[in-house]
């Protein structure tokens, strides 16, 4: 293996999915600012919208999940989008 083409800031964090509350741990180099406690040890958390325990994909249900608003900021802009080609 080449050297000094990993990183070396490799730790142990836990991501947490939020539309279900699914929590793992593994090793990473993702900057986080909160913590987060699993059986009495602290770990850096980072919080992700969707994982596999999530994903349409692997779970082979179909749901929208929309934590953000996307789906409402895009069909604002297709609207205004819509409108202006009317002019």
């Amino acid at each position: 293996m080449k050297k000094s083409i990993h990183p070396a800031n490799y730790r142990i964090v836990a991501f947490k999915d939020m539309s279900n509350e699914h929590v793992f741990i593994t090793r990473s180099t993702v900057s986080t600012k909160e913590t987060i406690d699993i059986d009495g040890k602290t770990y850096p958390l980072y919080k992700l919208e969707i994982s596999n325990t999530s994903h349409p994909f692997y779970t082979g249900k179909m749901k929208l999940v929309d934590t953000a608003g996307r789906v409402d900021k895009f069909m604002n802009r297709y609207r205004k989008h819509l409108e202006s080609k009317k002019s």
